[in-house]
């Protein structure tokens, strides 16, 4: 009477819950690794670190300009 067919009932609801939670989060975690966040992981081009660093204040004005000449052939 109490059986297989019966398994999942020990746990209730609960049970029931990490049936379909489980299964979904790891979809959401699937498709958020292979769909998104392609842009933020992309590296810098030199022309974009120059200029961040120029806005940091890390090389001077004339050192930009230089190296920025450099850069755009």
């Amino acid at each position: 009477m109490y059986g297989v067919d019966h398994f999942g009932m020990g746990l209730g609801g609960f049970g029931m819950i990490l049936v379909w939670i489980v299964p979904l989060v790891l979809l959401v975690l699937l498709f958020r690794r292979y769909s998104g966040g392609r842009d933020e992981r992309r590296e810098k081009t030199a022309l974009e670190i120059l200029e961040a660093r120029y806005a940091r204040g890390e090389i001077e004005r004339e050192e930009y300009q230089k190296r920025r000449a450099d850069l755009e052939g």
